[in-house]
């Protein structure tokens, strides 16, 4: 068994050492910046922290960001659970090609998907386009409140897919004799699934959990591609106001959002798997 585990450690180690080298390692270095007062200058503490806090883009970052993770995620996660219980239920010929169907948003450079939906949803744009010849008024869906939907549909539309293959391997997994029993002891659809399939998906669903948090903070490639550095204030996220700070050369404040932002993943990430040991156990 040693040698076994040798092994393991063995390939194991070049990727632990790149993700060392270029993600560890240069995160723990810049993240000296957050206490100087700039590059190379003289430690302020807790200043830049904060700063952050009375900064109004900051906050309005924090808040629409949080605000998105918390109503994207758990729409996206219900969305792929529902349709890989029905399509759980086709024959594997129809399973792939859905699986195929749902998986092609993925393959779709960034920057094409960006140039459909801001023509999409532009002022002049198709969707508006449509709503004139009805008789109805136009709607500045990318400058308005509505901007924010506008940000979940996308993520929703891109991520979805992947999310449904990822539940309908879990749901693959699960032994049938559990269904079967309590087939045997009369339980409804419901009560099966709220007590074989969400427990049994529940590793799953941590994983999908952790790539969706992850997959919310990319879709700001698709929002700045559409609105640009500065969007309407309802989709102005932390990443609009760190690329700025970045543009700038702030780089004390930049090191200083970023942490903040990465103690919010891993706060979220770690009540998530606390969750699943006590589901599991």
């Amino acid at each position: 068994m040693s040698r076994n585990n040798g092994t393991r450690t063995l390939f194991l180690l070049p990727g632990l050492m790149g993700f060392a080298l270029f993600f560890i390692g240069p995160f723990f270095l810049s993240l000296t910046y957050a206490f100087l007062d700039k590059p190379a200058g003289h430690f302020v503490g807790t200043e830049n922290f904060a700063a952050l806090f009375h900064s109004k883009a900051f906050l309005r970052g924090l808040v629409n960001t949080i605000r998105f993770i918390g109503i994207s995620v758990p729409v996206n996660m219900a969305g792929s659970l529902g349709i890989a219980l029905l399509i759980s239920g086709t024959t594997a010929t129809r399973r792939r090609l859905y699986t195929l169907l749902f998986l092609i948003p993925l393959v779709i450079p960034s920057g094409s998907m960006a140039f459909f939906w801001k023509s999409f949803f532009s002022l002049n744009g198709v969707l508006n386009g449509v709503l004139h010849t009805a008789g109805l008024d136009k709607i500045n869906w990318l400058d308005s409140n509505r901007a924010f939907a506008v940000m979940i549909m996308i993520f929703i539309w891109k991520n979805i897919g992947y999310n449904t293959v990822l539940y309908l391997a879990g749901l693959g997994n699960i032994p049938r004799d559990h269904y079967e029993a309590a087939d045997i002891d009369g339980a409804s659809p419901l009560r099966r699934f709220l007590h074989i399939t969400i427990p049994c998906l529940m590793p799953v669903s941590v994983v999908v959990f952790i790539m969706s948090i992850s997959n919310s903070f990319k879709i700001f490639r698709e929002i700045y591609l559409i609105t640009g550095g500065y969007p309407h204030e309802s989709v102005y996220t932390l990443q609009h106001f760190m690329n700025n700070m970045f543009l700038s050369l702030n780089y004390p404040r930049l090191t200083a959002a970023t942490s903040i932002l990465v103690i919010i993943i891993a706060a979220m990430t770690q009540f998530l798997l606390y969750r699943e040991r006590k589901v599991t156990l």
